[in-house]
């Protein structure tokens, strides 16, 4: 029977990755045609890439790369279970995969992506846009990793955005101010009160512009998302005020 191994590509701390990896697992087992293996790098625990040669030419010099190459070799097709970091690959996966070459190629490969919400809030007549790379940011959304929440014509648009905004707010790593301070000061603004539009909008802007990474800059689409969308909603008040 063939080898399926699905890898838990985040590492980090409170990562979301285990819970994914396995639905991934339970739906690989049920489809029952594959030996299935689940690979945690964080359990692999790869130094950064430090062998001198090339890896097509398998020269390896180090006990961890002989013992990564020889699990990676024994599959015959793989699930990577990853998050979006700042629009690109967790540098895990990317390390991950250039240790070796000749185990990886001619094997099927699919990507399992998860995200966060900061993609934006669009309504139903919209419905029919396509989720591509280009398409939605005209409309001040993004497709990230193309994860979909649908919402109900019952859900209060304005607690959406703020429950979202409180979840940046505890995402923030609090490297830098515009991220760390804009979420919580958004969040209280939004809990606080009647929306002030052109503050938030203000407060929204700068974090786009100074934030560092994509977190702060993305956090403000839900917000602005309401004000853009769901003005019917903003005319009713949030229980908490």
């Amino acid at each position: 029977m063939p080898r399926l191994q699905i890898f838990i590509v985040s590492t980090r701390p409170g990562r979301k990755g285990e819970a994914v990896a396995r639905w991934v697992d339970e739906r690989a087992r049920e489809h029952a045609k594959f030996e299935v293996e689940v690979v945690d790098l964080k359990e692999v625990n790869l130094p950064l890439l430090d062998e001198p040669e090339h890896p097509r030419l398998r020269k390896y010099q180090h006990d961890h790369t002989k013992a990564w190459s020889a699990r990676v070799s024994r599959a015959d097709a793989f699930v990577f279970v990853t998050p979006e970091y700042n629009y690109c690959s967790p540098p895990s996966l990317v390390n991950a995969i250039d240790f070796l070459f000749h185990e990886w190629t001619y094997k099927p490969a699919v990507f399992v992506s998860y995200g966060g919400a900061s993609g934006g809030i669009l309504p139903a007549s919209m419905g029919d846009l396509p989720l591509d790379f280009g398409t939605l940011e005209k409309y001040g959304c993004f497709v990230g990793s193309h994860a979909v929440v649908i919402l109900s014509d019952k859900d209060d648009m304005k607690a959406v955005a703020l429950n979202l905004m409180k979840f940046f707010e505890d995402e923030s790593c609090g490297q830098c101010t515009p991220c760390r301070v804009g979420t919580e000061k958004a969040a209280k603004l939004m809990a606080g009160g009647p929306w002030d539009e052109r503050l938030l909008n203000e407060l929204s802007d700068a974090m786009r512009d100074a934030s560092i990474c994509g977190l702060g800059q993305a956090a403000p689409n839900p917000l602005t998302s309401v004000f853009k969308y769901f003005r019917d909603d903003l005319e009713r008040p949030l229980k908490v005020w």
